[in-house]
C-alpha cells in the first residue's frame, strides 16, 4: 500500500532506526515502504516526502516504537545533500 503519491516531489529525507524486537523493526521498515522510500541499508530507508507525508510517517513510526527500546531518527535534507551522497551498490 503506497501512501505517498510518487508524482508529488517532496524534499530528500533518510529514515534511521535501532530497533531490538524483530516485529517492531519489522513494522517500521513496512511504514517507511508504504512512504515509497528505498531501502539503502538493512534499517535505513530514504527517499522523497511531502511535509505532510513526513509528519505521518512520523507519528506513525513514534505509535510502531511506542515504550519499545529502541531509536528512530527522520532526518529531512537538502536536495544539494541528497544528489552529493556517495553510493557504491553490488548486486
Amino acid at each position: 500500500m503506497l501512501i505517498q503519491d510518487p508524482r508529488k516531489p517532496g524534499k530528500p529525507v533518510l529514515v534511521l532506526y535501532d530497533i531490538t524486537d524483530d516485529r517492531i523493526r519489522a513494522k517500521a521498515s513496512d511504514a517507511c515502504k508504504d512512504y515509497g522510500l528505498d531501502r539503502i541499508q538493512f534499517s535505513a530507508y530514504s527517499g522523497r516526502l511531502t511535509k505532510t507525508a513526513r509528519e505521518e510517517l512520523e507519528i506513525r513510526l513514534g505509535k510502531i516504537l511506542g515504550d519499545h527500546s529502541g531509536a528512530i531518527t527522520v532526518i529531512q535534507l537538502e536536495q544539494a545533500q541528497f544528489e552529493g551522497a556517495w553510493k557504491k551498490v553490488n548486486p
